[in-house]
């Protein structure tokens, strides 16, 4: 194993950058929570876990086609960053948009009726892997912790890291939301977590920008 310092920091970042996406409830995290609160804990968490394994689909299909790319293409890297700074701003525009507005969460329960908990689950994996936002989110978040000629083991950490904290994070929530009053207490504090998301991926985008190598 190569130099771990050379490439820790920028795995940290793209650690840092997929753990503040999912603390901000998207329509996937607003389906877990509906679904929690509608249906129960345990339909809950099975969505939740078809949404991890769907975003640990898109950080393989993502490590293994960048990979494939830059051994054919080294330059494209630089683009690849470009692309992937772009939307980190992108996403930082959203937050801070969010956090100007004074509309809460709305957390709902999924159309098409009850299931069982293999068919939230699978429900779950479709969801995540028919969402057009998660190419685009994982370019960004793997070019964050990809370096020039960076060893296998560089994807496979963020790959592993990212799909244990999706497993848990959306357990939590899960758990957590299947009561009103979680989801009140979360839009009370949101503008300030909004923000305070917005500005995160507003430095990562420009650091993602500014990097070369």
């Amino acid at each position: 194993m190569q130099d771990i310092s050379l490439y820790l920091p920028g795995i940290l970042m793209a650690y840092a950058a997929f753990l503040l996406a999912i603390a901000s409830p998207g329509p996937n995290i607003l389906a877990v929570i509906g679904t929690s609160m509608s249906v129960g804990r345990t339909s809950g968490m099975a969505l939740a876990m078809g949404i991890a394994t769907g975003s640990f689909t898109w950080a393989v299909l993502t490590v293994f086609g960048l990979s494939a790319l830059l051994a054919t293409y080294a330059s494209a890297l630089i683009a690849i960053k470009v692309l992937g700074g772009l939307y980190l701003l992108w996403l930082a525009y959203k937050a801070f948009k969010s956090a100007a507005s004074r509309h809460d969460i709305e957390a709902k329960e999924l159309a098409g009726g009850r299931r069982t908990a293999l068919g939230y689950l699978k429900r779950g994996y479709i969801i995540q892997m028919t969402n057009p936002k998660a190419a685009l989110a994982w370019i960004a978040i793997i070019s964050l912790g990809l370096k020039q000629d960076a060893p296998l083991w560089v994807g496979a950490a963020i790959v592993v890291g990212t799909f244990l904290m999706s497993v848990v994070i959306h357990i939590l929530y899960a758990v957590a939301f299947s009561t009103p009053i979680m989801v009140r207490a979360y839009a009370s504090a949101r503008r300030a977590i909004q923000g305070m998301l917005g500005l995160f991926f507003a430095i990562a985008g420009l650091r993602l920008l500014a990097s070369r190598g």
